[in-house]
């Protein structure tokens, strides 16, 4: 059962860096809450199912163990896909700038054997 969503956004200004930007927003999403659903409902903090979807214009180029890594606890299961923006220089040369959208969802197994 999902109990929260939460929405990020982040940028790769000037390198052209897909897993960055895609890091960026999950870090934004995260930063928004101090969750505390787990203690509610008696679970552990470990016990969170995250799914994060990532939209990105080139999914291929993100790194998903680098977005894994961001997650202090929960079993987060990561999606890239085609999606987010990519902003052309102005000058028309160089790396565009880079956005990358963040969508989380917070979950538990609610049928808890007890």
């Amino acid at each position: 059962m999902r109990l929260l969503s939460e929405f990020g956004m982040g940028t790769s200004l000037r390198r052209g860096d897909y897993t960055e930007a895609a890091a960026r927003a999950v870090r934004d999403a995260l930063w928004h809450n101090s969750i505390n659903l787990a203690e509610l409902f008696g679970f552990a903090k470990e016990d969170m199912l995250i799914d994060v979807q990532i939209g990105v214009q080139q999914p291929e180029a993100v790194d998903v163990g680098v977005l894994a890594a961001l997650f202090p606890y929960g079993q987060p299961t990561i999606t890239v896909v085609r999606g987010g923006l990519d902003i052309a220089r102005p000058e028309g040369h160089g790396n565009p700038t880079i956005l990358a959208n963040a969508a989380l969802s917070v979950s538990f197994d609610m049928e808890r054997a007890t």
